[in-house]
């Protein structure tokens, strides 16, 4: 036999095998950016979508077989695709990782994080895993702007009364 493979025929061949049984592994997880979407196509006959922890990731089975996928939370949960049988169609692993951008600034003041998004100007970003006095009025500020916007049919805020009147 070692005249057929050779010491480093050998090597190669068990290299070989042992990426053939890994790389099944890989292609059976996908990543997601927290705050983020990653488009799926479906195996046919799906009727039901399954995630293991909803805080990590959300699914949002659309037409034409197509999934939405969004990272919630960091870490890794479970994906499943059943037909109408409850048969598994589809297993998958979503490992959800920190936030896909390079304008991000981290800043700590002591053991306290802030996270800004910094592409023209510094903003702060809503982060998890951010100081919770910074998260909650980065999530406040936002929460009342967005509030604001649709109280107001999206249009931005009414414009003030001219002086003295």
């Amino acid at each position: 036999m070692s005249a057929f493979f050779g010491r480093h025929g050998l090597l190669g061949v068990i290299a070989w095998a042992l990426f053939a049984v890994a790389a099944p592994a890989r292609a059976d997880t996908v990543t997601v950016h927290v705050d983020s979407a990653h488009l799926m196509k479906l195996p046919g006959r799906v009727a039901t979508i399954v995630i293991g922890n909803p805080l990590i990731a959300d699914a949002t089975l659309q037409n034409g077989g197509i999934l939405v996928l969004t990272g919630k939370g960091y870490g890794s949960t479970n994906l499943l695709a059943l037909d109408r049988q409850g048969r598994v169609l589809m297993s998958k692993t979503v490992r959800v990782t920190g936030p896909a951008t390079d304008h991000l600034v981290v800043v700590y003041r002591g053991v306290a994080r802030e996270t800004y998004s910094c592409l023209h100007e510094c903003e702060p970003r809503i982060t998890l895993g951010d100081d919770s006095t910074f998260f909650s009025g980065a999530l406040g500020e936002a929460s009342s702007r967005n509030g604001a916007a649709a109280g107001n049919g999206g249009g931005g805020a009414a414009a003030a009364p001219p002086p003295g009147r």
